[in-house]
């Protein structure tokens, strides 16, 4: 996949593997079509960032999550 293209194939792949990663719950809070291309950029370094550490702690989830819900579309 090629997230250096601004797409909404690569924002449903982002998410999804993002929720994956970090065990989320309640899915439905973190839906890809929330996301807008505007914050694509800030999304791709989380993704990254979240991909590339093996695991998390309870703090950086819920700190990751809610940034996550700042990208959101407002």
């Amino acid at each position: 996949m090629n997230l250096k293209e601004t797409s909404r194939e690569n924002i449903e792949f982002m998410i999804t593997n993002i929720k994956e990663k970090l065990q989320v719950v309640n899915s439905g809070a973190m839906r890809a079509e929330s996301f807008d291309t505007d914050n694509y950029e800030d999304l791709v370094e989380f993704y990254e960032m979240i991909m590339n550490k093996k695991s998390f702690s309870v703090s950086e989830i819920d700190a990751i999550v809610s940034e996550l819900g700042r990208l959101r579309k407002k």
